[in-house]
Formats: structure tokens, sequence, C-alpha cells
């Protein structure tokens, strides 16, 4: 009650003011840098458009019994790019469209046909578990989307069945060849890497990525299993996949890191041919460089992947008695907010760590 009043009353000021007046007081905000205390610039926003998804992957969701949020509560793609094209006056450049599986949204292309035509944003992406993307690729890649990351933890039908909790790898790699074949050239294969699970799945994926020209990136399982049984034991580092690749397939060499607050460390095979990298999260936090916020599928803004607190913004983008520019001017200040409350860290394997009550799906990979 005391948001929306809060609400009600800046728009009752906003209405004393001449539209002169109050463009001048939604200007400020334009164009200011979203720096943090520890003075990250952040440019990169992830926004999930559903909480919804066709597999029940363990490390992301319940098997069973899962609880989606009703259809009213989830933004309209309408309201996705009025948020977008706010903080891109914020100096967002990049957007990355992730979920739950965002494919499962009806005509996903109209949106990615949305950002792409605003004209601050460089790059769309997209992440997905490829399941529908041979369905999709062409309008997709029609509609503007710069670069797709492909989710593969396996080749192996039982291995995939065992994470995934249900069938569809023949679908996934469906996907993979039909986005190869409509001409998407920024495809990165992703494999969790889970103690137990992918020591014997690396060396195949490697192989398989190589053969294609595809970049590989092995992520750290990270504590966002909805089930809550995440240990450390339970992450295979980055470390430990690079020695088993070398062994089976040579020595790595490492690239240039042109962008430093890209997550993965970069390596080509020194025999030539396909690139690896590793998203070593846990054990090589890279916090400190870090530009990236997050947008929930219910229209909440996370500074951070296991931010304990959350960011409304749906209540302004739907605040149908606001001026434009007074709407503007909200949804600005909430962000500046949440960057300003960024901590340096995520805190993984300190004392005070706690993870988030809400599962990956529920947050936005």
């Amino acid at each position: 009650m005391s948001v929306c009043l809060s609400t009600a009353a800046i728009c009752f000021v906003y209405g004393a003011f001449s539209l002169e007046i109050m463009n001048q007081m939604s200007s400020t905000n334009d164009n200011a840098p979203l720096i943090d205390p520890f003075g990250r610039v952040h440019t990169s926003f992830r926004i999930s458009v559903t909480d919804r998804c066709n597999l029940r992957c363990f490390y992301c969701m319940p098997e069973e019994k899962v609880r989606f949020r009703p259809r009213n509560e989830i933004l309209s793609y309408e309201e996705i790019e009025r948020f977008v094209r706010i903080v891109s006056r914020q100096g967002i450049r990049k957007v990355r469209i992730s979920g739950g599986e965002p494919l499962v949204r009806t005509d996903l292309w109209r949106l990615v046909e949305r950002l792409s035509s605003i004209k601050p944003i460089k790059e769309v992406a997209l992440t997905t578990n490829g399941m529908l993307l041979s369905q999709q690729a062409q309008k997709l890649k029609d509609a503007g989307l710069s670069r797709l990351n492909i989710s593969l933890d396996t080749l192996n039908e039982d291995t995939f069945r065992k994470i995934a909790r249900r069938d569809g790898l023949d679908l996934v790699l469906d996907g993979i060849a039909a986005a190869e074949r409509v001409g998407f050239e920024n495809i990165k294969l992703n494999a969790l890497s889970i103690r137990g699970l992918a020591e014997n799945e690396i060396v195949p994926l490697a192989e398989f990525a190589r053969k294609r020209e595809l970049e590989l990136r092995f992520i750290e399982f990270m504590p966002l299993d909805a089930g809550g049984q995440w240990q450390t034991d339970d992450v295979l580092s980055g470390g430990e996949v690079r020695k088993i690749l070398e062994a089976a397939l040579g020595p790595l060499v490492p690239l240039p890191r042109g962008d430093a607050s890209l997550p993965a460390v970069e390596y080509r095979f020194a025999s030539g041919g396909g690139k690896i990298g590793f998203i070593n999260s846990v054990t090589e936090p890279f916090c400190d460089q870090c530009n990236r916020l997050r947008l929930t599928a219910e229209g909440k803004i996370r500074n951070c992947l296991f931010s304990k607190e959350e960011w409304d913004v749906r209540q302004f983008l739907r605040h149908e008695d606001c001026s434009p520019e007074a709407v503007d001017v909200q949804v600005m200040d909430r962000v500046q907010a949440a960057v300003g409350q960024k901590k340096a860290g995520h805190g993984i394997g300190t004392a005070e760590f706690t993870p988030p009550q809400r599962s990956m799906h529920q947050i936005g990979g």
C-alpha cells in the first residue's frame, strides 16, 4: 500500500508541473551511467521472460508440482520493451533474454524485433535449452537476434534424462543444427560442470563443438538448485575440467581477454580449431568486473544472481494514472537504487553466504 501511495503521490506532484519542467526533472537521470559503490559500470541487463520450462533440470527447478506465476503477473512484451528503452538511457547496451525457457513464450521473435529496434542497444542475445529452437531459429535470426547460447550438458541420452528429468536430447541437437543452418555466427554451448556427472561428458562435448567450430563453455555448478542440496564438493572446477581436456586433446592456449566484464576465460586448442571457455563462478569469482543486472519475469530488478533483495518496477510500468515522464523517472530511480546497493561479490564460500530462496528458473538464467 505504501509503495502505491508513494507512486500516486509522485504522479500528483508531477501533474502540478508543466511538461517542460517534467522533462527537465526526468532528464537528470538520462544518460547517467549505472555505477555501483565499487566503481563498476553496468551496461548489460539479463531479462527473464518466463519462469516456465519444458525441462526439469535438477540444478534449476523442481521435478514436479512446480508453481508458476499466473500470466497477468508476467511482464508483457510491450512492458519489457518500455523498460529496455528506459534503461538504455542509463547506459545499458546489451540485453540477454532468458527464462525459464524463453522459447515457450509465444512468438518470442516479436520481442527480439522490438528490442533490436532500440538504437542504443547494440546486442540482443538469447539463452535457451534448444528444445524449440529448430522451429524458431529462422524467425529469431530475421528479427535481429545477435547471439545465441544453447545449454548442452551431455551427448548421452541417459545422462540427459538424469539431468533434465525429461527426454529431448535429439530436439536440442536439432536446434543447434537449425541455428547453424540459418546463419547464426555467435553460437555458444553451455555445459554445467557437476562432479559425478560431467567427467565423462567433457571430452565428447569438446569434440562435438570443435568439429562444428562452436565455442563450448564449462560453467561451475552454483547453489541455485531448487532442492537446496548444493554442496561445495559438487563443484567440478574449471581447473579440473581443463586438465581432463588437455590430457585427452592436447594443450589449451589462453586467448586475450578483450572485455574484462565477460564471465568466461577463453582458450583455443594448440593443435588448432575450437574455442573453450571456463566460467569459474565459484572457484575464481569475477565479481569485481561484473557489469550485469537482472530483471525477473514478473518485473523485479536483481543486482546479483545471489541477491537477497529485489526492486519492483512492474508497479510503475502498469501505473496508468502516471504520465509517461513520471513512470520513466520512477523506473530509473528503482534501477539506480538497485545498483547503489550492489555488494562487492556473491560471497559463495564465506561464512555469511546463504543461497537465495528462489531457484534459477524463478530468477532467470
